[in-house]
Protein backbone atom coordinates (compact mmCIF):
# COMPACT_ATOMS: atom_id res chain seq x y z
CA UNK A 1 0.00 0.00 0.00
CA UNK A 2 1.50 3.35 -1.08
CA UNK A 3 2.31 5.75 1.68
CA UNK A 4 0.47 8.95 1.47
CA UNK A 5 1.31 12.08 3.03
CA UNK A 6 -1.41 14.89 3.74
CA UNK A 7 -0.42 18.36 4.03
CA UNK A 8 -2.76 21.38 5.39
CA UNK A 9 -3.04 24.22 7.00
CA UNK A 10 -6.12 23.77 7.90
CA UNK A 11 -8.03 21.13 9.28
CA UNK A 12 -10.29 19.97 12.64
CA UNK A 13 -11.29 20.86 14.88
CA UNK A 14 -11.22 24.40 12.65
CA UNK A 15 -14.25 23.64 10.55
CA UNK A 16 -13.36 25.69 7.07
CA UNK A 17 -14.07 24.56 3.49
CA UNK A 18 -10.47 22.50 4.01
CA UNK A 19 -11.05 21.16 6.79
CA UNK A 20 -14.69 19.30 5.95
CA UNK A 21 -13.64 18.39 2.22
CA UNK A 22 -10.70 16.61 4.24
CA UNK A 23 -13.16 14.99 6.54
CA UNK A 24 -14.60 13.63 3.78
CA UNK A 25 -12.11 12.52 1.86
CA UNK A 26 -9.69 10.46 4.05
CA UNK A 27 -12.56 7.84 5.17
CA UNK A 28 -11.99 7.15 1.28
CA UNK A 29 -8.36 7.57 1.12
CA UNK A 30 -7.41 5.25 3.89
CA UNK A 31 -9.08 2.31 2.08
CA UNK A 32 -6.39 2.52 -0.65
CA UNK A 33 -2.95 4.57 1.39
CA UNK A 34 -1.33 4.59 4.41
CA UNK A 35 -2.17 8.09 5.47
CA UNK A 36 -0.40 10.32 7.64
CA UNK A 37 -1.31 13.95 7.94
CA UNK A 38 0.30 17.22 8.98
CA UNK A 39 -1.74 19.99 9.92
CA UNK A 40 -1.86 22.57 12.25
CA UNK A 41 -2.44 21.85 16.17
CA UNK A 42 -5.75 23.82 16.16
CA UNK A 43 -7.59 24.46 19.64
CA UNK A 44 -10.97 22.17 20.87
CA UNK A 45 -12.33 19.47 20.62
CA UNK A 46 -9.97 16.78 18.09
CA UNK A 47 -11.60 13.41 17.29
CA UNK A 48 -8.79 10.72 15.96
CA UNK A 49 -9.58 9.28 12.72
CA UNK A 50 -9.18 5.65 12.84
CA UNK A 51 -6.64 4.58 9.93
CA UNK A 52 -5.01 7.89 10.00
CA UNK A 53 -1.86 8.80 11.45
CA UNK A 54 -2.11 12.84 12.69
CA UNK A 55 0.73 14.87 13.20
CA UNK A 56 -0.55 18.23 14.57
CA UNK A 57 2.17 20.98 14.32
CA UNK A 58 2.38 23.86 17.12
CA UNK A 59 0.49 27.36 16.16
CA UNK A 60 2.31 30.53 15.91
CA UNK A 61 0.47 33.83 18.25
CA UNK A 62 0.00 35.54 15.50
CA UNK A 63 -3.29 35.58 13.31
CA UNK A 64 -3.18 36.90 9.92
CA UNK A 65 -6.68 37.82 8.91
CA UNK A 66 -9.04 35.12 10.76
CA UNK A 67 -6.36 32.62 10.32
CA UNK A 68 -3.73 31.14 12.79
CA UNK A 69 -0.97 29.38 11.09
CA UNK A 70 1.97 26.94 12.66
CA UNK A 71 5.48 27.67 13.17
CA UNK A 72 7.45 26.99 9.91
CA UNK A 73 8.69 23.56 10.51
CA UNK A 74 10.54 22.67 7.38
CA UNK A 75 13.01 19.67 8.93
CA UNK A 76 9.76 18.01 10.77
CA UNK A 77 8.10 18.32 7.24
CA UNK A 78 10.91 17.08 5.11
CA UNK A 79 11.15 13.68 7.57
CA UNK A 80 7.60 12.79 6.86
CA UNK A 81 8.21 13.91 2.98
CA UNK A 82 11.12 11.21 3.05
CA UNK A 83 8.99 8.33 4.06
CA UNK A 84 6.08 9.33 1.68
CA UNK A 85 5.49 7.81 -1.88
CA UNK A 86 3.27 10.86 -2.61
CA UNK A 87 2.61 14.58 -1.06
CA UNK A 88 -0.87 15.52 -1.06
CA UNK A 89 -0.75 19.15 -0.18
CA UNK A 90 -4.25 21.14 0.51
CA UNK A 91 -2.64 24.90 1.14
CA UNK A 92 0.56 27.17 0.97
CA UNK A 93 0.79 28.41 4.32
CA UNK A 94 3.53 27.16 6.50
CA UNK A 95 2.90 23.38 6.10
CA UNK A 96 2.06 23.53 2.53
CA UNK A 97 5.22 25.49 1.53
CA UNK A 98 7.41 23.36 3.30
CA UNK A 99 6.01 20.23 2.01
CA UNK A 100 5.76 21.51 -1.96
CA UNK A 101 9.86 22.73 -1.56
CA UNK A 102 10.71 19.17 0.36
CA UNK A 103 8.87 17.25 -2.37
CA UNK A 104 10.45 19.03 -5.17
CA UNK A 105 14.40 18.72 -3.31
CA UNK A 106 13.60 14.96 -2.72
CA UNK A 107 11.84 14.54 -6.62
CA UNK A 108 8.77 13.08 -4.63
CA UNK A 109 5.46 13.45 -6.17
CA UNK A 110 3.54 16.60 -5.12
CA UNK A 111 -0.14 16.79 -5.87
CA UNK A 112 -1.92 20.03 -4.59
CA UNK A 113 -5.76 20.41 -4.25
CA UNK A 114 -6.53 24.10 -4.80
CA UNK A 115 -8.82 25.56 -2.62
CA UNK A 116 -8.78 29.29 -2.86
CA UNK A 117 -7.19 31.20 -5.14
CA UNK A 118 -4.52 32.56 -2.61
CA UNK A 119 -4.01 36.08 -3.83
CA UNK A 120 -6.96 36.79 -3.54
CA UNK A 121 -8.18 35.51 -0.71
CA UNK A 122 -5.23 36.46 0.94
CA UNK A 123 -5.61 40.10 -0.06
CA UNK A 124 -9.11 40.45 0.76
CA UNK A 125 -8.89 38.83 4.14
CA UNK A 126 -6.17 41.98 5.50
CA UNK A 127 -6.89 45.18 6.42
CA UNK A 128 -4.04 47.13 5.33
CA UNK A 129 -1.10 46.50 1.94
CA UNK A 130 -3.65 44.71 0.00
CA UNK A 131 -2.41 45.58 -3.30
CA UNK A 132 1.52 44.86 -2.17
CA UNK A 133 -0.51 41.19 -0.06
CA UNK A 134 -1.96 40.38 -3.81
CA UNK A 135 1.04 40.80 -5.80
CA UNK A 136 3.49 39.67 -2.95
CA UNK A 137 1.08 36.17 -2.65
CA UNK A 138 0.63 35.54 -6.52
CA UNK A 139 4.54 35.54 -6.61
CA UNK A 140 4.66 33.12 -4.28
CA UNK A 141 1.87 31.30 -5.22
CA UNK A 142 3.20 30.91 -8.79
CA UNK A 143 6.47 29.77 -7.91
CA UNK A 144 5.27 27.13 -5.47
CA UNK A 145 2.69 25.56 -7.64
CA UNK A 146 4.93 25.17 -10.73
CA UNK A 147 7.20 23.18 -8.26
CA UNK A 148 4.20 20.93 -8.28
CA UNK A 149 3.72 17.77 -10.24
CA UNK A 150 0.05 18.24 -10.95
CA UNK A 151 -2.81 20.73 -9.63
CA UNK A 152 -5.97 19.55 -9.15
CA UNK A 153 -8.82 22.05 -9.44
CA UNK A 154 -12.10 22.51 -8.66
CA UNK A 155 -13.27 23.99 -12.02
CA UNK A 156 -12.60 25.24 -15.00
CA UNK A 157 -12.78 28.76 -13.97
CA UNK A 158 -9.87 27.79 -11.57
CA UNK A 159 -7.83 26.01 -13.98
CA UNK A 160 -7.82 29.26 -16.08
CA UNK A 161 -7.47 31.83 -13.50
CA UNK A 162 -4.26 29.96 -12.96
CA UNK A 163 -3.54 29.68 -16.61
CA UNK A 164 -3.82 33.51 -16.95
CA UNK A 165 -1.33 34.32 -13.60
CA UNK A 166 1.69 32.57 -15.18
CA UNK A 167 1.30 28.83 -13.56
CA UNK A 168 2.15 26.16 -15.74
CA UNK A 169 1.89 23.07 -13.51
CA UNK A 170 0.08 20.16 -15.56
CA UNK A 171 -3.80 20.90 -14.07
CA UNK A 172 -6.45 18.48 -13.69
CA UNK A 173 -10.28 19.65 -12.84
CA UNK A 174 -12.14 17.63 -10.54
CA UNK A 175 -15.61 18.92 -9.60
CA UNK A 176 -16.20 19.36 -5.72
CA UNK A 177 -18.87 17.10 -4.74
CA UNK A 178 -21.08 16.75 -1.90
CA UNK A 179 -22.58 13.98 0.28
CA UNK A 180 -26.57 14.35 -0.46
CA UNK A 181 -26.86 11.65 1.91
CA UNK A 182 -25.84 13.19 4.90
CA UNK A 183 -26.16 17.17 3.42
CA UNK A 184 -30.47 16.30 2.48
CA UNK A 185 -33.43 18.23 3.22
CA UNK A 186 -35.30 17.84 7.06
CA UNK A 187 -38.14 16.03 7.54
CA UNK A 188 -39.89 18.87 9.61
CA UNK A 189 -38.55 22.38 9.15
CA UNK A 190 -40.23 23.28 12.64
CA UNK A 191 -38.10 19.95 14.55
CA UNK A 192 -35.11 21.15 13.17
CA UNK A 193 -35.20 24.45 14.85
CA UNK A 194 -36.31 23.58 17.85
CA UNK A 195 -33.92 20.75 17.92
CA UNK A 196 -31.41 24.19 17.71
CA UNK A 197 -33.75 25.85 20.25
CA UNK A 198 -34.74 28.42 17.73
CA UNK A 199 -38.27 29.73 17.31
CA UNK A 200 -40.33 27.52 14.62
CA UNK A 201 -42.43 30.43 13.90
CA UNK A 202 -39.10 32.60 12.40
CA UNK A 203 -37.46 32.77 8.96
CA UNK A 204 -33.95 31.40 9.28
CA UNK A 205 -31.77 33.41 7.13
CA UNK A 206 -28.33 31.48 7.30
CA UNK A 207 -24.35 31.70 6.76
CA UNK A 208 -22.03 28.63 7.34
CA UNK A 209 -18.58 29.19 6.94
CA UNK A 210 -15.40 30.71 7.62
CA UNK A 211 -16.18 34.14 8.94
CA UNK A 212 -13.49 36.00 7.31
CA UNK A 213 -13.08 40.05 5.78
CA UNK A 214 -13.21 38.26 2.26
CA UNK A 215 -16.70 36.84 3.16
CA UNK A 216 -18.36 40.27 3.54
CA UNK A 217 -20.63 39.28 6.58
CA UNK A 218 -21.05 43.21 6.77
CA UNK A 219 -23.19 42.81 3.48
CA UNK A 220 -25.15 40.67 4.75
CA UNK A 221 -25.89 41.97 8.23
CA UNK A 222 -26.79 45.55 6.39
CA UNK A 223 -29.40 43.73 4.28
CA UNK A 224 -30.74 41.85 7.18
CA UNK A 225 -30.63 44.84 9.60
CA UNK A 226 -32.81 46.84 6.80
CA UNK A 227 -35.20 43.52 5.96
CA UNK A 228 -35.99 43.46 10.02
CA UNK A 229 -37.24 46.53 10.51
CA UNK A 230 -40.11 46.12 8.29
CA UNK A 231 -40.08 41.89 9.19
CA UNK A 232 -39.96 40.95 12.38
CA UNK A 233 -40.68 37.08 12.28
CA UNK A 234 -36.67 37.30 10.93
CA UNK A 235 -33.84 36.26 12.59
CA UNK A 236 -29.87 35.90 10.83
CA UNK A 237 -27.71 32.78 11.68
CA UNK A 238 -24.41 32.31 11.46
CA UNK A 239 -22.53 29.31 11.36
CA UNK A 240 -18.41 29.40 11.89
CA UNK A 241 -15.88 31.47 13.78
CA UNK A 242 -13.31 34.22 12.47
CA UNK A 243 -13.36 37.55 13.21
CA UNK A 244 -16.08 39.18 15.41
CA UNK A 245 -15.65 42.45 14.75
CA UNK A 246 -18.06 42.02 11.90
CA UNK A 247 -20.87 40.90 13.93
CA UNK A 248 -22.49 43.04 16.14
CA UNK A 249 -26.49 44.14 17.09
CA UNK A 250 -29.38 41.68 18.52
CA UNK A 251 -30.97 39.36 16.80
CA UNK A 252 -27.94 37.64 15.02
CA UNK A 253 -27.80 33.66 16.67
CA UNK A 254 -23.95 32.38 16.39
CA UNK A 255 -23.42 29.36 17.51
CA UNK A 256 -19.87 29.41 16.38
CA UNK A 257 -18.14 26.76 14.96
CA UNK A 258 -19.79 23.57 15.08
CA UNK A 259 -19.07 20.14 13.62
CA UNK A 260 -22.65 19.08 12.83
CA UNK A 261 -23.53 21.69 10.42
CA UNK A 262 -25.77 20.29 8.34
CA UNK A 263 -28.52 20.10 11.70
CA UNK A 264 -27.97 24.41 11.49
CA UNK A 265 -28.51 24.08 7.71
CA UNK A 266 -31.96 22.04 7.74
CA UNK A 267 -32.84 24.75 10.39
CA UNK A 268 -32.17 27.33 7.78
CA UNK A 269 -35.00 28.67 5.66
CA UNK A 270 -32.47 31.12 2.85
CA UNK A 271 -28.71 30.55 2.80
CA UNK A 272 -26.48 33.65 1.72
CA UNK A 273 -23.21 33.66 0.56
CA UNK A 274 -21.53 37.12 -0.02
CA UNK A 275 -18.10 36.46 -0.66
CA UNK A 276 -15.79 38.63 -2.20
CA UNK A 277 -14.08 36.10 -3.98
CA UNK A 278 -14.19 31.48 -3.23
CA UNK A 279 -12.66 28.88 -5.71
CA UNK A 280 -16.38 26.49 -5.71
CA UNK A 281 -17.62 27.67 -2.58
CA UNK A 282 -18.47 24.16 -0.46
CA UNK A 283 -20.84 25.81 1.92
CA UNK A 284 -23.20 27.52 -0.91
CA UNK A 285 -23.23 23.58 -2.10
CA UNK A 286 -23.83 21.86 1.08
CA UNK A 287 -26.59 24.41 1.61
CA UNK A 288 -27.76 23.31 -2.14
CA UNK A 289 -27.79 20.15 -1.14
CA UNK A 290 -29.89 20.49 1.90
CA UNK A 291 -32.24 22.09 -0.28
CA UNK A 292 -32.33 25.35 0.49
CA UNK A 293 -32.64 28.99 -1.73
CA UNK A 294 -29.59 30.45 -2.13
CA UNK A 295 -28.41 33.70 -2.61
CA UNK A 296 -25.07 34.30 -4.17
CA UNK A 297 -22.30 36.49 -5.34
CA UNK A 298 -21.10 35.11 -8.87
CA UNK A 299 -17.77 34.78 -7.90
CA UNK A 300 -15.19 31.57 -9.12
CA UNK A 301 -17.16 29.01 -10.49
CA UNK A 302 -20.59 29.61 -8.52
CA UNK A 303 -21.76 30.77 -11.95
CA UNK A 304 -21.39 27.30 -13.41
CA UNK A 305 -23.73 25.80 -11.28
CA UNK A 306 -26.07 28.45 -9.99
CA UNK A 307 -28.05 29.62 -12.52
CA UNK A 308 -30.30 32.65 -11.33
CA UNK A 309 -34.04 32.53 -10.66
CA UNK A 310 -34.10 28.89 -11.57
CA UNK A 311 -32.11 27.11 -8.61
CA UNK A 312 -31.07 30.32 -6.79
CA UNK A 313 -30.38 34.37 -6.92
CA UNK A 314 -27.41 36.28 -7.98
CA UNK A 315 -26.62 39.92 -6.72
CA UNK A 316 -23.50 41.91 -6.96
CA UNK A 317 -20.51 41.62 -4.22
CA UNK A 318 -21.26 44.39 -2.23
CA UNK A 319 -24.68 45.43 -2.62
CA UNK A 320 -26.44 45.47 -0.11
CA UNK A 321 -29.64 47.23 -1.58
CA UNK A 322 -29.81 43.98 -4.37
CA UNK A 323 -29.60 41.41 -1.45
CA UNK A 324 -32.18 43.17 0.55
CA UNK A 325 -34.58 42.88 -2.36
CA UNK A 326 -33.70 39.30 -2.66
CA UNK A 327 -34.09 38.47 0.66
CA UNK A 328 -37.51 40.38 1.03
CA UNK A 329 -38.70 38.47 -2.22
CA UNK A 330 -38.14 35.35 -0.60
CA UNK A 331 -39.20 36.03 2.47
CA UNK A 332 -42.62 37.05 1.32
CA UNK A 333 -43.08 34.09 -1.15
CA UNK A 334 -42.87 30.43 0.65
CA UNK A 335 -43.60 29.03 -2.81
CA UNK A 336 -40.81 30.54 -4.54
CA UNK A 337 -38.09 29.19 -1.55
CA UNK A 338 -39.20 25.91 -2.45
CA UNK A 339 -38.78 25.96 -5.91
CA UNK A 340 -35.35 26.85 -5.78
CA UNK A 341 -34.85 25.37 -3.00
CA UNK A 342 -35.98 21.76 -5.14
CA UNK A 343 -34.05 23.08 -8.00
CA UNK A 344 -30.72 23.70 -5.70
CA UNK A 345 -30.60 20.00 -4.91
CA UNK A 346 -31.32 18.60 -8.06
CA UNK A 347 -28.52 20.64 -9.68
CA UNK A 348 -26.22 19.23 -6.61
CA UNK A 349 -27.47 15.27 -7.00
CA UNK A 350 -26.80 15.59 -10.64
CA UNK A 351 -23.36 17.12 -11.24
CA UNK A 352 -21.88 17.03 -7.79
CA UNK A 353 -21.62 14.15 -6.84
CA UNK A 354 -18.99 13.38 -3.87
CA UNK A 355 -18.44 9.81 -4.69
CA UNK A 356 -17.38 10.66 -8.13
CA UNK A 357 -14.88 13.29 -6.53
CA UNK A 358 -13.66 10.72 -4.38
CA UNK A 359 -13.38 8.71 -7.30
CA UNK A 360 -11.41 10.49 -9.34
CA UNK A 361 -9.03 12.13 -6.78
CA UNK A 362 -8.06 8.37 -5.63
CA UNK A 363 -8.05 7.56 -9.44
CA UNK A 364 -4.95 10.43 -9.86
CA UNK A 365 -3.07 9.24 -6.68
CA UNK A 366 -3.23 5.53 -7.89
CA UNK A 367 -1.32 6.59 -11.00
CA UNK A 368 1.41 8.34 -9.79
Amino acid sequence: MKKLLITTDCFLPRWDGVARFLSELLPSLKNHFDVTVIAPKFQGKFQKIHGVKIIRMPLMRLRFGDIYFSWFNFKEVRKHAEKADIIFNQTIGPIGISSILAASKLKKPVISYVHSIEWELTAKAMKRFKNEIWHAVRWMARKLYNKCSLLILPSKIVEDILTENKITAKKKVVKLGINTDKFNPPVSKALAKKKLKINPEKIIIGFSGRIGREKDIPTLVNAFRKLEKKNKNVQLLIVGEGIDEQLKGENIILPGSVNNVNDYLKAMDIFVLPSLTETSSLATMEAMATGLPVIVTPVGSIPEYVVHNKNGLVFSRGDVSALYRYLKRLVHDETLRAKLGNEARKTIIKDHKWSETAKEIINVMKNF
